[in-house]
């Protein structure tokens, strides 16, 4: 098989590339980012890195012509961008994906369309299933525009699979692992990890009572490919995620302890306007209901939240040791949201 990925050079694209070079197929990663988390694929005859944009479509189509599977994840993504540039998060997510989509359906292919916990917004009605309601803020709050970028890639793929687009949406919660976005941008996951390696006390917001699921990205990269692969799956969307909820201060006491630092003395409490500003809107709790992931995909979440952690942290540990080694040629500013 032959494998089109963009946003391939990212976080979560670089791992589906690497799985699918294990089981022998050929992958084109299509990313405008730099090649660093994929520079351990570059000697593999069988992995391309290029490095483009979606919203070229003449290129890319290229490209979408030879191959038979194309995920798409390219995206603009992060509270950062959120609140900074709302006009390119709406230009890249949206645009970006109909080229995708269009140049697909004119050439047979099928999609498989990385979505976001964030399209359900702030619904209270907890765990979110796939069908439930959206719940948005107001289009003056730029907080929103992420959320309603990923909707809109959502809508184009049902009105593709009208006509006859072979394609199927997967909407993350919270993926954490090895390659996760640089230290001390975007996630909280980041941040924290900034903050440890710097031996300095962990920043968390509010009172640390809202919630997310954590979820390891072998376990996101199988349901992923299931979604890609299984023919149950055209047509359908599906939460990725544990279902199992972690308060941030919690989160914050794990990683702490797994650092062999004292939680008592090294966390320290923010308000939300220090770090964002006055027009972002936090979501007090973020669950999946993985049903559907588990009954059509035969997926289920295996590794624990702590281990996910240990193995995460061990990897950003080692890559602080490396990077003084690394030319500046090679550094990616990965981007990613505080979620």
């Amino acid at each position: 098989m032959k494998v089109l990925i963009t946003g391939g050079s990212g976080f979560i694209g670089s791992h589906p590339a690497e799985a699918h070079l294990k089981k022998g197929d050929e992958v084109w990663a299509v990313d405008t980012a730099m090649n660093l988390k994929v520079r351990h694929l570059l000697p593999n005859p069988k992995f391309h890195y290029v490095k483009a944009s979606v919203m070229d479509a003449e290129f890319l189509e290229g490209f979408v012509i030879r191959c038979d599977l194309v995920y798409h994840h390219a995206a603009v993504v992060g509270v950062e961008h959120y609140v900074d540039d709302p006009l390119n998060v709406l230009n890249v997510n949206i645009l970006g994906t109909l080229n995708v989509l269009r140049l697909a359906h004119r050439h047979g292919k099928r999609v498989c369309f990385a979505s976001t916990s964030e399209v359900y917004g702030r619904n209270p009605r907890v765990p979110w299933k796939e069908d439930d309601d959206r719940v948005l803020g107001s289009t003056t709050i730029d907080r929103w525009c992420y959320s309603t970028s990923k909707a809109a890639g959502e809508h184009y793929c049902w009105a593709y699979r009208r006509i006859g687009l072979e394609v199927s949406a997967v909407r993350y919660f919270n993926i954490i692992g090895p390659r996760l976005d640089k230290i001390d941008v975007g996630r909280v996951i980041t941040i924290f990890m900034g903050q440890l390696l710097r031996n300095e006390p962990i920043t968390v917001i509010g009172d640390g009572r809202q919630t997310r699921c954590f979820t390891y990205i072998d376990d996101a990269v199988r349901g992923t490919m299931a979604a890609a692969l299984k023919p149950e799956a055209i047509g359908q969307v599906f939460n990725i995620g544990d279902d199992r909820e972690t308060q941030i201060l919690e989160l914050a006491k794990t990683m702490l302890k797994i650092m062999g630092r004292d939680p008592k003395k090294n966390i320290k409490f923010v308000k939300q306007e220090q770090v964002y500003g006055p027009k972002y809107e936090d979501i007090p709790r973020r669950v999946p209901d993985i049903t559907r992931m588990k009954k059509v995909l035969g997926v289920a979440p295996s590794v624990s939240l702590e281990e996910a952690l240990r193995r995460t942290m061990d990897w950003f540990k080692t890559e602080q040791e490396i990077k003084p080694a690394l030319t500046s040629a090679s550094m990616e500013s990965g981007k990613g949201s505080r979620k």
